[in-house]
């Protein structure tokens, strides 16, 4: 059986790891700001509250007494500048509206508010006068996404589990890609929701790790999901315990943007808001490759940080979600890689995939499950983007995306993308790689 670990345990443990040198994991409160203060996100209504941005370049210092980097910036628009304040007073003025938190969007110069239309005023009645008034650069629904995993898994708990025992290990060749790469130093984003930071298998590999829901250390490291996925993606090896990871030698940096609901069985969630910090925060990062295991509808603000990570040249792996339809966030943005879960049926056009079904992996607390659900798909492409990445640094998406497709194979009646048979072409392209 699975033994828990005490908070008060956990706490000690992050506070002690955060005071190593890197590559170790820092504590997922640590107390950092650049993204603007924690708000309670469980109190946000998707079906009620907008997101509004407004510019926000930000003012020279100041060379008076009394003022801040920022210009008179009240403490309560934390990244704000003058101009920014300034708009949003007007805003809240002429519409009535509440805000509940906001927070500055240094790599698009704008600053975002989620806020509650006022009484009387439905939410596509605001919108459509937002929209209109030159003020805003951008109003939106708050919008809800889900992590793409089956919450119906069988009730076997396995506590010796071995490297043969995985399925999508077993099923890509990843030992006999091993022999060439194993993922050393590619810098892997997974924004999710929070990550065991503690499992054996787990906290070597984690060299940072953010909390962009709450300041709650004890439920960051009970998180499953992201638990899931990021063994999948780079359980340390021959450690002598647990399971072999795809990547085993990459590095993580996980983003906790989704959480569990108190009471319910159901998957985890993300907003607009939670999402938008996350991806904000990697684009200030050196990773090349970003971990996306969810969905949900599209959305403007989500896809401007998205193309401005494509832009910058970074990889991002999506899971299609399980109905199939592969159109919104953030399958519906060009250059991203969609994965599903591997089938005997064709795959839409361009759609990878990868073993998605009975995947044994880490669980929060030490332990191991099986798990379902293109989630753990998307986690296994991601692995092998990074064991490509080790070999040729400058790889880009497209290349790797027709690469991935070109070498799958079918197995078991599924086609399915294979480690080795990728390695194996891509070291004929690259023979100087290892």
């Amino acid at each position: 059986m699975k033994h828990g670990v005490p908070a008060c345990l956990l706490i000690a443990a992050m506070a002690a790891l955060a005071a190593c040198t890197p590559p170790r994991p820092t504590a997922p409160d640590s107390g950092d700001t650049s993204q603007g203060p924690i708000a309670n996100v469980q109190t946000m209504d998707t079906s009620r509250d907008i997101v509004l941005a407004v510019a926000n370049p930000l003012d020279p210092p100041a060379t008076h007494a009394g003022s801040s980097l920022l210009g008179y910036t009240p403490a309560g628009a934390y990244g704000a500048g003058q101009r920014a304040v300034s708009t949003l007073a007007a805003l809240k003025q002429s519409y009535g509206i509440r805000e509940i938190t906001g927070w500055p969007i240094k790599s698009l110069d704008l600053y975002c508010i989620v806020l509650e239309p006022p009484a009387g005023m439905t939410r596509e009645a605001l919108l459509e006068v937002l929209s209109k008034d030159s003020r805003v650069q951008l109003a939106q629904p708050l919008q809800d996404y889900a992590v793409y995993a089956d919450t119906t898994q069988g009730a076997h708990r396995y506590n010796d589990p071995y490297a043969n025992l995985q399925r999508g290990f077993v099923e890509t060749d990843a030992a006999l890609a091993h022999n060439v790469t194993r993922g050393d130093g590619v810098h892997v984003a997974i924004v999710d929701t929070g990550v065991d930071m503690m499992h054996p298998d787990i906290q070597g590999s984690v060299a940072q790790a953010r909390n962009l829901v709450d300041a709650n250390v004890a439920s960051f490291n009970a998180d499953s999901h992201g638990t899931e996925v990021a063994g999948i993606i780079s359980a340390i090896g021959d450690n002598h315990q647990g399971i072999v990871g795809i990547a085993p030698k990459a590095i993580l940096s996980i983003y906790k943007a989704c959480w569990y609901l108190p009471g319910s069985n159901t998957g985890a969630h993300c907003n607009s808001f939670t999402l938008a910090k996350a991806l904000a925060a990697v684009i200030d990062t050196d990773a090349r490759i970003v971990n996306l295991s969810l969905g949900g509808p599209a959305d403007p603000l989500l896809n401007r940080l998205l193309g401005e990570l494509l832009r910058q040249g970074r990889i991002v792996v999506a899971a299609m979600p399980p109905e199939g339809n592969n159109g919104g966030f953030p399958n519906d943005t060009p250059g991203v890689i969609v994965v599903r879960a591997g089938s005997s049926s064709p795959p839409p056009p361009g759609v990878l995939s990868a073993p998605g079904n009975d995947i044994l992996t880490t669980q929060p607390g030490g332990g191991y499950d099986f798990t379902t659900g293109s989630s753990m798909a998307a986690a296994h492409v991601s692995g092998i983007v990074a064991l490509l990445l080790a070999m040729a640094p400058k790889l880009d998406a497209r290349t790797v995306h027709d690469l991935l497709l070109r070498t799958s194979k079918t197995t078991n009646g599924k086609l399915q993308v294979d480690a080795a048979a990728a390695v194996a072409t891509l070291r004929t392209q690259h023979p100087a790689s290892p």
